[in-house]
């Protein structure tokens, strides 16, 4: 805090928001280790997908094309499982089956970042055990569980990280990721277009500056879970075939 007092009273706009994530990184853990077991039960319908029961922290590395100044860069990704246990958990059980390494940035429109969309008919993840396309429900937390009250993972920052879906279903997400490319004043929690329709699940944490530098083409060379691999649970990536 002192620090953050010092950047304040030299008028260090741009220390400003480095310190802010760092103090709010730093109050996650405090508050993860004072959680325990994990708080609640998944509905029974959902229950033996993939689940991501506490955070986890994923490393994605981009090659960039055509930028003189960024050939790579790594993204820190930090996953949300308690309050998205079920989209986090999906995804980071795409990302141990390698499902996204050599995959191409397929949306950069200046407000977000896109990808996920594999090669062939299928807009999604076909899993192997049921030849079948893999999707999940839209997964919301709201403070209280009251309609409409304020979400718990909003769209409130750059770097904001969500899952894709057919514009009219609801439970059509399957392996589509976006990353939002503005920040919060410009999409203020529960006062944008965004909140309660699609899925927030994590946050990029380190290097999200560099988000807006993607373009389509740019490659995904790898994603790895660096920590919290053994919150995940029912993970389907263990399964032969």
């Amino acid at each position: 805090m002192d620090e953050l007092q010092q950047i304040v009273e030299d008028m260090n706009r741009d220390g400003v928001a480095p310190k802010q994530r760092e103090l709010l990184q730093y109050v996650g853990g405090v508050e993860e280790d004072m959680i325990g077991s994990f708080p609640y039960e998944v509905p029974e319908e959902y229950r033996n997908m993939p689940l991501l029961k506490g955070r986890a922290t994923v490393d994605m590395k981009v090659k960039v094309k055509d930028n003189p100044n960024l050939e790579e860069c790594v993204f820190r990704i930090v996953l949300d499982g308690y309050n998205a246990p079920v989209t986090a958990g999906n995804f980071v059980d795409l990302v141990e089956r390698h499902f996204y390494d050599g995959m191409e940035i397929q949306r950069a429109d200046g407000f977000v970042v896109q990808t996920g969309d594999p090669e062939g008919p299928a807009e999604g993840f076909i899993d192997p055990s049921t030849e079948k396309l893999r999707t999940i429900p839209l997964e919301i937390m709201v403070e209280l569980g009251l309609y409409k009250a304020q979400t718990k993972l909003p769209f409130n920052a750059f770097g904001t990280t969500a899952m894709a879906r057919d514009e009219f279903d609801n439970n059509s997400a399957s392996s589509q990721v976006f990353w939002l490319l503005k920040e919060s004043e410009l999409t203020p929690s529960n006062a944008n277009i965004l909140d309660g329709r699609y899925a927030v699940f994590g946050y990029v944490t380190e290097n999200q500056d560099y988000l807006a530098d993607l373009k389509v083409g740019d490659v995904i060379e790898s994603m790895q879970v660096v920590s919290g691999l053994d919150n995940l649970v029912n993970p389907s990536y263990k399964i032969a075939g």
